[in-house]
């Protein structure tokens, strides 16, 4: 089998210039308050989200698969796992909304998309291509001011505040942001990898991150 082809990155911090990540996963290896993937936008005002992206974990712990904070709010849009079993919790301008019943086993890659709309306040999580109830959060105020965007850790403070009983252990994969709900024609079409719309937020296809740590960015492997 061909050697896989890994970037390994020691230093404390490295910056990326843009970069194509298609078929590559970010590896998160190890418990840290540290280790973590920023992602950078030049965006400063969002009245609607959609976050997709494939993840593959063992944890049982809680965990956060995606952290916006901006210099008001600290939660301004997150994805956290819940220590109980099934329930994915969603923030958006510091208000919160659980969605029950959900299947996470460990060690399979899953697709999640999850969507919110400030007019409305509504939002909504797709897991491996089923749809949830649609709940409310937040309505009547947009996302403003500068974006820190976070994979595997949880803010709690603009840019830091992170804690290793909640950073995240595994691989993440193929993440695009949305500013607008995507149709479930379109969440579909992401879903299959099928001629979908690369996020006009974040696109793994051209992406500008730096790393923060001990993480690894690897061939993807299904």
């Amino acid at each position: 089998m061909e050697k896989l082809l890994v970037f390994m990155v020691m230093l404390a911090s490295c910056y990326a210039e843009t970069q194509d990540l298609s078929g590559k996963v970010l590896v998160f290896p190890r418990d840290t308050n540290k280790d973590h993937v920023k992602l950078m936008t030049p965006k400063t005002s969002l009245s609607a989200v959609t976050v997709c992206l494939r993840f593959k974990t063992d944890l049982t712990r809680n965990y956060a698969l995606f952290s916006l904070a901006t210099p008001a709010i600290s939660n301004d849009f997150v994805l956290f796992k819940t220590n109980n079993d099934g329930v994915m919790k969603v923030h958006a301008r510091n208000g919160g909304a659980d969605f029950l019943s959900l299947s996470f086993p460990p060690n399979n890659w899953h697709t999640m998309c999850t969507t919110w709309d400030s007019e409305d306040g509504i939002s909504q999580l797709w897991l491996d291509g089923k749809p949830t109830v649609k709940k409310f959060i937040h309505s009547g105020q947009p996302i403003n001011g500068k974006p820190i965007t976070v994979l595997g850790q949880e803010q709690d403070s603009y840019g830091g505040g992170f804690d290793a009983t909640q950073s995240f252990i595994g691989m993440i994969s193929r993440l695009h942001m949305w500013d607008y709900v995507l149709s479930p024609q379109e969440i579909r079409r992401y879903e299959e990898d099928s001629n979908f719309t690369p996020g006009n937020v974040f696109n793994w296809r051209a992406l500008d991150y730096e790393v923060v740590g001990n993480i690894l960015v690897e061939q993807e492997v299904m």
